[in-house]
């Protein structure tokens, strides 16, 4: 769940992202989950679909970019303890190509896709080797079905969805650039700002004014 101050839809100003907000997110994650647990599809829809939802969580808990996330492999994914390790793309620093970094997530989330294994052992280097074209297909009807507007319904949304999600809770800002893989501290700081009335809000709610 998102921390309460993000229930509002604010609206950001100069280069700041949007973001979805408590209620959007929850609407997709309960349209994704309905699509894969239909039980009307056959086994090899479920199985295609499972994919794709293990990548929605994915994205969802780790905030990376669509590209890291489809290159995950099995070995890089700690089940004990919750990790899954990314290889960070940097496009605009082709220098520093294959460094990794490693992102804690819930328990759940490897847990799903532990149990998606023993479904399908077949898959167990396959799981997020998907047509990324494919998945972004999908991602935006299904957003559309969650009534989420069209100029949000891309996978990056999740990024900075998460980016915000982390800030709001108290995270450090060096710790959130970490776990984001950003090269320069100054793309994470830009979640950072934010607009005149929600900083009114935050001050009516502790009290300084």
């Amino acid at each position: 769940m998102l921390p309460r101050a993000l229930n509002a839809n604010l609206a950001f100003s100069g280069n700041i992202p949007n973001y979805l907000t408590e209620s959007q997110l929850n609407n997709l994650i309960a349209a994704f989950q309905v699509w894969y647990d239909d039980k009307s599809i056959s086994d090899t829809k479920r199985r295609i679909r499972g994919r794709y939802w293990l990548i929605f969580l994915t994205l969802r808990f780790t905030g990376a970019r669509i590209s890291e996330v489809i290159n995950i492999k099995h070995e890089d994914i700690d089940f004990r303890n919750a990790e899954i390790r990314l290889i960070t793309l940097k496009r605009h620093n082709p220098k520093k190509k294959g460094q990794y970094r490693v992102v804690p997530v819930p328990a759940n989330l490897t847990s799903e896709i532990a149990n998606y294994i023993v479904e399908y052992p077949h898959m167990r280097d396959k799981v997020f080797k998907v047509d990324r074209s494919n998945f972004n297909k999908v991602f935006k009807e299904l957003c559309l079905q969650a009534d989420i507007p069209r100029e949000l319904a891309h996978p990056h949304i999740l990024r900075h969805t998460r980016a915000i999600e982390l800030l709001r809770a108290g995270v450090p800002v060096t710790i959130v650039q970490d776990l984001l893989g950003h090269s320069a501290l100054t793309t994470t700081a830009i979640y950072l700002k934010i607009s005149g009335q929600e900083a009114k809000g935050i001050l009516r709610e502790k009290g300084l004014i």
